[in-house]
């Protein structure tokens, strides 16, 4: 069967993940970890052989990888990440960067139709968002490396056959380095965790003590956290076919629900709130398809992303933030029937669930939009930061032809104005990406302008935040206390000034 699916047309492959997919609608799909039965069905349909390359046994496309994840997410979100980490996480760096006995040992049991999982191990008990301060360790021994730590919060952490593993080595310097590790060699679940969505991923607490034989270590730079940054682009980027795919269901249901439901003597759509509901879930939609409508003609997940940083920071925190907001909306319309387990009627409060964490994992929206600011402020050059952003490819059009105010941005920045600013930049992006989209797609013309206005509103909702804080709210006194590197700034951003 595999065989065959490498023959396919991108068109005729897709068309045969659109055909599984439903099976796993998430309205009545049990929620529990997916069992290995059913992730075999996926994994005969294909959905890991774009990650893989051709040499072994893959179809090596970009574009499918991004399309698989939006078709299965539209059904099923949890079952969008589930792909996501797998390929994007955890297969994208061992056939881009591992040495070749590595990728022939590990790769061609993923094109099979085996039900392999492949995990990446980087988040621990006492490490959260700031990697560098990671206490699992790696030593040098004969014939390979130990590695010896706690990881958790990883998906598939009772389930995953195979891991990417990162630790460090503080013998002479500080050095990173990450390993193909499997399951047998060491790696063990000592505590399952109860995740409030994402049912069908399985979470917990690890311990590794681990021999890897030499070959397995990935070839990247060890002095920093560079490389990891570039693994998770990935991921992040992927947050824009996620909410593609999950926003047209929720946006199709919703309006499905609102001219459904009688309210006296017409349906609950004539409710002009109700409209601007539905308008608000639509205007996120057309966000998320223009992110992704990026992702999937500019972005190349099949090649280095590092200089897709402040991209990739921008779609990660929009398409969630949207996801969210969308699902929000889509709860509060069907009163309490969307705070209902298994409503027969919709499935609000399951897409709420399970995009609530969107916002939080993969580094949090916060960090993400901290280090966005960081990224921009070191390459002002002598600009202010809005003439920067008015000048800047990523956001120059959307300034333009909006007229987008961003002076406010210009003042000393304090850690809260960095996450704030960060908004900013990425809506200004944003906004760009869905002139652009609109163009290049011929998309509604006033579907694109409401998801612009939605946009425009979210700036001018930092600007109010901004002055928020000149009010004082956080000047509380000497007792406030000052972070431990002094100014808070972030330092997982690249220091190549590139424009």
């Amino acid at each position: 069967m595999t065989k065959e699916l490498l023959s396919l047309s991108t068109h005729d492959f897709i068309a045969g993940i659109q055909t599984v997919a439903p099976k796993f609608d998430s309205a009545i799909y049990p929620q529990q970890n997916l069992p290995a039965d059913d992730w075999a069905l996926l994994v005969r349909a294909g959905v890991l052989l774009p990650t893989l390359p051709k040499d072994h046994g893959g179809r090596d496309s970009h574009v499918e990888m991004c399309r698989v994840v939006e078709t299965l997410s539209e059904w099923n979100l949890p079952l969008g990440m589930y792909v996501t980490v797998i390929t994007g996480v955890a297969l994208r760096p061992i056939a881009m960067f591992a040495s070749e006995e590595a990728q022939r040992e590990v790769l061609p049991a993923f094109a099979g139709s085996d039900p392999m999982i492949c995990g990446f191990a980087s988040t621990e008990p006492d490490c959260g968002s700031a990697m560098s301060g990671m206490a699992t360790t790696f030593e040098e021994v004969d014939g390979g490396y130990r590695i010896r730590g706690r990881k958790h919060w990883q998906a598939f952490s009772i389930s995953a056959h195979w891991w990417l593993v990162s630790a460090k080595n503080d013998d002479h310097g500080r050095r990173y380095g990450y390993f193909i590790v499997k399951r047998s060699e060491g790696f063990r679940t000592v505590e399952p965790y109860e995740p409030l969505g994402l049912k069908v991923i399985d979470y917990g607490l690890n311990e590794i003590d681990a021999f890897v034989p030499r070959h397995r270590r990935i070839a990247a730079g060890d002095r920093n956290l560079r490389p990891m940054v570039e693994m998770l682009m990935a991921s992040r980027a992927m947050m824009a076919a996620m909410g593609c795919g999950f926003l047209r269901r929720v946006s199709r249901e919703a309006h499905a629900y609102a001219e459904g439901r009688q309210i006296g003597p017409a349906p609950q759509s004539a409710i002009r709130f109700v409209r601007y509901r539905l308008a608000a879930i639509d205007a996120s939609y057309a966000i998320c398809a223009a992110l992704n409508h990026h992702l999937q003609t500019s972005l190349d997940m099949k090649k280095e992303m590092i200089d897709a940083f402040p991209t990739v920071q921008a779609i990660k925190t929009v398409a969630t933030e949207r996801m969210l907001s969308a699902a929000h909306h889509y709860q509060q319309l069907v009163g309490g029937e969307g705070y209902r387990y298994g409503s027969p009627t919709n499935m609000a409060g399951q897409a709420f669930l399970d995009a609530r964490v969107y916002t939080i994992f993969d580094g949090t929206n916060d960090l993400l939009s901290q280090q966005l600011t960081e990224y921009c402020l070191a390459r002002l050059e002598g600009r202010s930061l809005s003439r920067f952003l008015a000048t800047w490819p990523l956001t120059a059009p959307g300034v333009a032809r909006h007229g987008l105010d961003l002076n406010f941005l210009d003042r000393e920045l304090d850690q809260e104005h960095l996450v704030l600013a960060g908004r900013a930049i990425a809506y200004a992006f944003a906004i760009t990406e869905v002139m652009r989209w609109a163009t290049e797609t011929g998309a509604d013309p006033e579907q694109a302008r409401a998801a612009i206005e939605f946009l425009k509103a979210d700036i001018a909702g930092v600007a109010a935040e901004f002055a928020l804080l000149d009010t004082g709210l956080l000047d509380v006194g000497e007792d406030a206390g000052t972070p431990a590197n002094g100014g808070g700034h972030s330092r997982s951003i690249p220091v190549a000034a590139r424009t």
